[in-house]
């Protein structure tokens, strides 16, 4: 799908393609492990092999099952990739001798628990671009300074919806009963791909009346967004790019309690300060649901299905931003760090303005 963007500038040409030389990621974990404990912690750097290939390899090589190993996050597979795995302490002696020539095990220790999936904080990325001009470089200049000032949307990436980018519609048809599969684990997968969908069509929205707003004076907008004037003199007073709307769902930022937004002064400064940030829909049971106009804008990409719902960060904040252009060899490297369940990706598309898998 086109989407919209949240940065003001023309699209940006440059080339990047995800490989474990131009792609690195390092897990940051939730905790720090304590040093003792039954469960050996394992953090392992691995090249052009996903998550639950290393675990399938690992559990072949023991002779155990995929689940006794545990696992903060699913790491991409096209990436030079650092993250912690935790197994039981009696394979020690037999990980110490374990080879791989796209694996290594960079250090050990121990904990009294087993990783999780989400034990995680977020992750560092180091990034490539190739193919930059100066002018080109000047541009993502800017539209890294804009991302460390503000923030960025929280779109679902296109790793989300499979190779071809369509498992949200096997999975709205599944969770309609208008289909089957088996596989609980497939079925699961692509199902939250039609969640993951209808929240980017949501968030693609939301962005769109950004645009509008910051283009058009209030009485050119009411007729476009059918909105109240009050609400749109609020929206056209607000600083920060992702304009807030009565009734959206709030939760504390990185993490805590969900609260509906009421158009509180002390809740703009909160949002501006990173203290608190804006969350979208992923449809289905159990989700709370923003109100007043806010839920008029989201009923559109709501849909009753038989699954969990959950809010989502619409609004996330990169931290530790740091670009270098080398214009020797036409690249720029780009560091930052993101909270879990955000897409690199997505950063460098809102830097180039346009989608960066075709």
């Amino acid at each position: 799908m086109d989407r919209f963007y949240s940065l003001s500038h023309s699209s940006i040409d440059f080339h990047f393609r995800q490989t474990p030389r131009d792609f690195v990621v390092e897990e940051v974990p939730l905790y720090e492990f304590c040093g003792e404990g039954e469960h050996l912690v394992l953090w392992v750097r691995k090249k052009g092999i996903s998550t639950l290939e290393l675990v399938s390899m690992i559990a072949k090589y023991l002779g155990i099952k995929n689940k006794e190993i545990g696992y903060a996050g699913l790491k991409d597979k096209h990436a030079m990739t650092k993250q912690y795995i935790s197994l039981h302490k009696t394979h020690e002696a037999k990980m110490d001798a374990f080879e791989h020539e796209d694996v290594k095990i960079l250090s050990k220790t121990y904990h009294n628990n087993k990783i999780r999936i989400g034990h995680l904080n977020g992750n560092k990325f180091y990034i490539k671009l190739k193919k930059v001009n100066p002018t080109a470089a000047l541009k993502i200049d800017e539209a890294l300074k804009n991302i460390a000032a503000f923030g960025m949307p929280n779109y679902f990436g296109y790793q989300r919806f499979g190779t071809d980018g369509n498992n949200h519609i096997d999975g709205e048809k599944i969770a309609k009963g208008e289909k089957k599969e088996r596989n609980p684990k497939v079925k699961q997968l692509l199902i939250n791909a039609y969640q993951s969908h209808l929240f980017n069509l949501w968030l693609s929205r939301r962005l769109e009346i950004n645009t509008l707003i910051q283009n058009f004076e209030v009485k050119e907008l009411e007729p476009l967004l059918n909105m109240p004037k009050e609400e749109l003199l609020q929206m056209k007073a607000q600083k920060h790019p992702f304009k807030l709307i009565s009734g959206d769902i709030m939760e504390h930022y990185p993490h805590g309690r969900l609260f509906e937004f009421c158009g509180e002064e002390n809740d703009f400064a909160r949002f501006n300060e990173r203290d608190i940030s804006v969350t979208g829909l992923l449809c289905g049971k159990k989700a709370r649901l923003a109100s007043g106009i806010a839920r008029e804008i989201e009923k559109d990409f709501d849909d009753t299905i038989d699954e969990d719902g959950a809010r989502r960060y619409a609004w996330v904040f990169p931290k530790d931003i740091d670009g270098r252009y080398r214009n020797e060899e036409a690249q720029y490297e780009l560091n930052f760090y993101l909270p879990k369940g955000s897409y690199a990706t997505v950063l460098i598309e809102e830097i180039a303005k346009r989608k960066i898998n075709e």
